[in-house]
């Protein structure tokens, strides 16, 4: 089988379609930090209004542990996204109550995670809460890329319940993903970063065998750093994870992949904005004005116009996770040469999501500067490690 698109579903005029997007946003005191993952949802919706269907659209926000907190409502989402459509959006509080004399063409239900049933372990239960949101629609379509890993009612048992296909999202993201994964064009680097290395071991295990590059940064590298039998200082460090990084250096010889691990790192007194630092060599760390009190929070300059140079002589690159601590001025500079190093690739550059696309969006770059920005997070890092996804398997996708 293959998956199933909003084309399969017939004529939709008139239809009541209950769409699961994924709008989980960032938010501060009540305001979105980031609308990205909202405006990444139109297409699907703007293709089901001109179809002539009224849109039920449905998402989780946060953890709200199974119970109504105004924290995670997603009240705001409804007017960003009125906003975004140039057009009234109806908020409905209390799903999935009939809402059959609800107005509107579009209608929002508030945080489907304030039901328990929604992320319980028992299928019978979520099967339950499944059937409740199936009664509001006649169709379901699926466009919620960063849940399609969780076998969740609204992911899962909906598209049992109902009729039911991807929407334009989730197709985009697995024909980019199929890419990265069964016919990337050469040369192909892989970017890594983020916090642990305990997070991306499936995907180096996947993708080790095809690329060309493999870049290492983030709280990870110091992992790497002391696999190769250097002191990190008070820097993040995976020690359960060090057999199992020299077995990944060991086989990216083996394979004939460049392995970059950096040379040069930011270290800092304390891990704090205002906190002092120095750039330091990789191989001494502890040597400097911090000794083994100092921390690494960032790649280095000389790192920094490695990756770069690398990145932008590839053809397909796809970056996962931040070089550093992104959030602090001191320590984006590695984060922001990566990216923009990305905006220069001749060729497919895929910005995997999650804290990716939070940071290149902080450090000014528009989307439109790279050739794909997922929406996935977890989910495009498990199909990158070859896993089963449910959320897409119930849509007919079986992987190739």
């Amino acid at each position: 089988m293959t998956l199933r698109t909003i084309d399969t579903l017939g004529d939709l005029e008139g239809k009541r379609v209950v769409v699961r997007v994924d709008f989980n946003v960032p938010l501060k005191d009540g305001e979105i930090t980031d609308d990205g993952r909202i405006r990444a949802a139109l297409p699907t919706i703007d293709l089901l209004l001109r179809k002539g269907a009224t849109v039920i659209a449905c998402s989780h926000l946060g953890r709200p542990d199974g119970e109504p907190n105004p924290k995670y409502s997603l009240a705001p989402v409804a007017q960003r996204l009125s906003e975004l459509l140039g057009a009234p959006v109806t908020f409905v509080e209390t799903p999935p109550a009939d809402i059959s004399s609800v107005e509107g063409d579009v209608v929002l239900l508030e945080n489907l995670r304030f039901d328990p049933r929604e992320t319980s372990k028992d299928a019978g239960e979520r099967a339950s809460f499944a059937s409740e949101l199936a009664a509001l629609g006649d169709v379901m379509v699926s466009d919620g890329f960063g849940v399609v890993h969780r076998k969740q009612a609204s992911v899962y048992e909906l598209a049992e319940a109902l009729p039911s296909a991807a929407g334009t999202l989730i197709a985009s993201e697995l024909e980019v993903l199929d890419r990265l994964t069964e016919t990337p064009e050469k040369p192909y680097a892989v970017v890594l970063g983020g916090s642990k290395v305990s997070d991306k071991l499936g995907v180096i295990d996947h993708l080790l065998p095809r690329v060309d590059s493999l870049l290492i940064g983030g709280g990870m590298l110091f992992t790497f750093l002391a696999a190769q039998g250097h002191k990190v200082g008070a820097s993040l460090l995976e020690a359960d994870q060090l057999d199992r990084v020299r077995e990944y250096i060991a086989r990216a010889e083996e394979l004939g992949v460049d392995l970059i691990v950096p040379t040069d790192v930011v270290v800092a007194s304390k891990f704090a904005a205002d906190a002092e630092h120095e750039v330091r060599p990789a191989d001494d760390i502890e040597g400097g004005a911090f000794g083994a009190a100092g921390i690494g929070l960032d790649i280095g300059p000389e790192t920094s116009a490695r990756f770069a140079e690398v990145v932008a002589a590839s053809r397909t690159v796809f970056w996962n996770g931040p070089m550093g601590v992104f959030e602090f001025d001191a320590f984006a500079a590695g984060t922001k040469a990566v990216a923009q190093a990305l905006t220069e690739v001749d060729g497919l550059s895929v910005v995997g999501g999650g804290d990716s696309a939070a940071a290149v969006r902080a450090l000014g770059f528009d989307d439109d500067r790279f050739g794909h920005i997922s929406t996935g997070g977890g989910a495009s890092l498990e199909f990158l490690e070859g896993k089963k996804l449910p959320g897409l398997e119930v849509l007919g996708w079986q992987g190739k």
